[in-house]
């Protein structure tokens, strides 16, 4: 269904326990070798220059998705626009807010409302996998500072390129060489099997990131010391990122070879840690066939209406889990 399952490199958990003696509070900014770990990653792997770059550590992504909206001040009257087909937290964080949430992947279709406080974009995406253009992105960024909204880029899977080369918010060629009005969201859960640490953090408009900042330090939400340190060697090393990009390669070739064969469709997919399927079915009727084999995928219709006929795939299993899968498919 898409939690990590591959254990958490050896040098991360030595950070972590090296680090495990921390009886003062931590820095809700992020300690400056974190802060520094940062922004060099996003230098090497966003194409970002650090120069006026903020950065700040998060308790995990989906805290900061889902609080977002509420962080930023919007509330309601403001219309927060999301992806037709998307992350469901999203939507959630919208509504925490109180704010207007419009399922849109077309600017055309949005028309002039100055209501639009905050756009999120979701490339690679979950659930599709789809790939955004530079270009496209560019449009989004300039459409949004015309109007004064926050774009913020949702890049937890940006290292797991496969059929495409994504591109981050931040790289100039979307950017423009200024970071004002956006900010990229990102995870170490996927790039280094962390999702039980809550590591992650987001990177752009150092105004912003100052104002989110303020607001979390009297919130509390703050990332414990021994995971900031955790963060600071997994940032620093390429290998394991290397090593669990190759699993999850592996496993990729197994499912979509597997799925292909028992007549699914796969539809854009060509990047990230999903498979996006369909059998021109109600998912519902798509997710009860392959329970019936012993197999559980995520129903569509979770990610908006428009996925009403697809199922999402996780690579996220074991290998020898991923071979049972390509198994029982294949006696179908």
């Amino acid at each position: 269904m898409g939690t990590p399952v591959d254990p958490v490199p050896p040098l991360i958990r030595q950070a972590l326990a090296d680090a495990s003696d921390a009886p003062g509070y931590p820095l809700t900014a992020g300690t400056p070798a974190l802060r520094d770990a940062i922004a060099a990653w996003v230098a090497r792997a966003c194409g970002a220059g650090v120069d006026g770059l903020g950065v700040l550590p998060t308790i995990g992504s989906k805290e900061l998705v889902a609080w977002l909206p509420t962080l930023l001040g919007l509330g309601p009257g403001d219309v927060v626009v999301v992806p037709s087909v998307a992350y469901p937290t999203y939507e959630d964080g919208a509504r925490l807010a109180g704010a207007t949430v419009v399922r849109s992947d077309s600017l055309t279709a949005l028309g002039p409302d100055p209501r639009v406080r905050l756009v999120w974009v979701n490339s690679p995406g979950n659930p599709t996998g789809r790939v955004l253009p530079a270009a496209h992105l560019r449009k989004v960024v300039e459409w949004a500072r015309e109007r004064g909204a926050v774009v913020a880029s949702d890049e937890c899977y940006l290292p797991l390129g496969w059929d495409a080369e994504p591109v981050s918010v931040l790289s100039p060629q979307v950017s423009g060489g200024s970071y004002a009005g956006v900010l990229a969201v990102h995870s170490l859960s996927k790039r280094s099997n962390l999702a039980g640490y809550r590591a992650g953090f987001v990177a752009g408009d150092p105004a912003l990131t100052a104002e989110l900042l303020k607001v979390r330090k009297h919130a509390g939400m703050i990332v414990p010391a021994p995971v900031q340190a955790a963060m600071v060697a997994a940032l620093a090393d390429q290998a394991h990122a290397d090593a669990q990009r190759e699993r999850y390669r592996a496993r990729r070739e197994t499912l979509r070879a597997a799925f292909t064969r028992a007549g699914f469709t796969v539809e854009h997919s060509e990047a990230g840690l999903y498979l996006w399927l369909t059998r021109d079915e109600d998912c519902w009727d798509t997710v009860d066939w392959l329970a019936r084999r012993g197999i559980l995928v995520a129903a569509g219709v979770f990610y908006g209406p428009a996925g009403a006929r697809h199922v999402r795939v996780a690579l996220t299993e074991s290998d020898a889990h991923v071979d049972a899968v390509a198994g029982r498919l294949a006696e179908s």
